[in-house]
């Protein structure tokens, strides 16, 4: 009754005109996307915030719905109007002055299973999933931010995520090469070895265009993958660096790795503290374990498979990382840093069609071989 009848003052001085009182923060955007039974709803701001994500059961009138507040935000009317988004998961987003230090999100359900609540930085963004029925498990209690671990279903979807693309170039290196393109033509030869391999395979990009990190990973939630694979090509001012690393998710105070991270998540090196507070004060996924398993897999397989014909191949290790899109995805995830393109020698290899063609098969195989591992463990314990 307190938090109504605040929000009827707030409303009520708002229509007075009321000033905006003075050190508020605003939000900049929201953004969402749909898929069959998964939506992802991003609030950006312009400071951080910590909010907590409730939910409210149907009533009279009223849909099923959760809500959060973003203290010390001020919206005014800027939403008078529902962003309407009916998509069979949710029917609405609506914005409001709940209190004058205080802004509420309200998220209007049609079907509802579970959310999950992340909060990044660089921008500051408020991230809410919600899932419907589909990805449901008889273990996975209502209101958990994570999907069941990966062991209960077998290998068929894989999401590749070619980094960068459009306004981000990534890192240029030897020649004006382009991490971009090298991602992309990477990512185009891995998923018609994968196919060949059996596996459905999405893209979260097929072309030279500019994504986020939040709808990269909303791409691999909505088509319901079951391993991720972020594609990269590394970069370092000592032009000598070379070699192929492998990362999957954990929080780590190891310097390079968090220049790195910061580097590939879009996030300035002034603001690396902040990332690895953000990423080791949240809980890693459920599917740590199997991510470390596909991460050592296509690694072996990368590595061993290239030094058969380019012997100075360098092997950097598998290493874990606080990476934004592995921290947004729920299915075991990795990220593969394929060689440096500030190295001479390897620019040239991955600007090379054949080094292409050759690592992107020897990814393939890692996948392949994970793959053959996790459902034998699978069937094991089935039978």
């Amino acid at each position: 009754m307190r938090g109504a009848a605040l929000a009827l003052i707030a409303a009520a001085l708002l229509s007075l005109g009321v000033e905006r009182p003075d050190g508020l923060g605003d939000v900049a955007e929201v953004r969402h996307w749909s898929y069959d039974d998964y939506t992802r709803v991003v609030v950006e701001l312009d400071r951080s915030v910590a909010p907590e994500v409730h939910r409210l059961p149907a009533g009279p009138g009223r849909r099923e719905r959760l809500y959060l507040d973003l203290g010390g935000i001020w919206v005014g009317r800027r939403f008078e109007e529902p962003i309407p988004v009916d998509d069979g998961l949710l029917h609405a987003i609506r914005l409001g002055q709940n209190t004058l230090q205080r802004t509420r999100v309200v998220i209007d359900l049609e079907r509802y299973d579970r959310h999950r609540l992340l909060l990044l930085s660089s921008p500051p963004r408020v991230v809410v999933d919600v899932f419907g029925a589909r990805t449901r498990r008889a273990s996975l209690a209502v209101g958990d931010p994570f999907r069941p671990p990966s062991e209960l279903r077998p290998v068929r979807t894989v999401v590749i995520d070619p980094g960068h693309g459009g306004r981000d170039p990534g890192a240029i290196g030897v020649g004006g090469l382009r991490e971009k393109d090298v991602t992309l033509r990477l990512s185009r030869a891995l998923r018609d070895r994968l196919e060949e391999r059996g596996f459905r395979v999405v893209t979260t990009r097929d072309d030279d265009r500019t994504l986020s990190l939040e709808e990269r990973t909303a791409i691999a939630e909505g088509a319901g993958g079951d391993v991720f694979v972020s594609l990269h090509a590394n970069a370092a001012r000592r032009r000598s660096a070379h070699g192929i690393e492998t990362y999957y998710l954990d929080s780590t105070h190891e310097r390079h790795t968090l220049r790195l991270a910061a580097l590939e998540s879009g996030v300035e090196s002034k603001h690396l503290d902040e990332l690895q507070r953000t990423l080791a004060s949240l809980r890693v996924s459920a599917a740590s374990d199997q991510s470390a398993s596909l991460a050592s897999e296509v690694h072996r397989a990368l590595v061993t498979g290239l030094r058969a014909q380019w012997r100075d191949v360098a092997d950097l290790g598998v290493k874990q990382g606080p990476f934004y899109v592995l921290f947004l995805s729920s299915m075991p995830a990795i990220l593969v840093e394929a060689g440096f393109l500030t190295n001479g020698p390897e620019a040239r290899r991955l600007g090379n069609r054949e080094y292409i063609e050759r690592t992107a098969e020897r990814i393939a195989e890692g996948i392949a071989r994970y793959r053959t591992r996790h459902d034998s463990r699978l069937a094991g314990e089935a039978s």
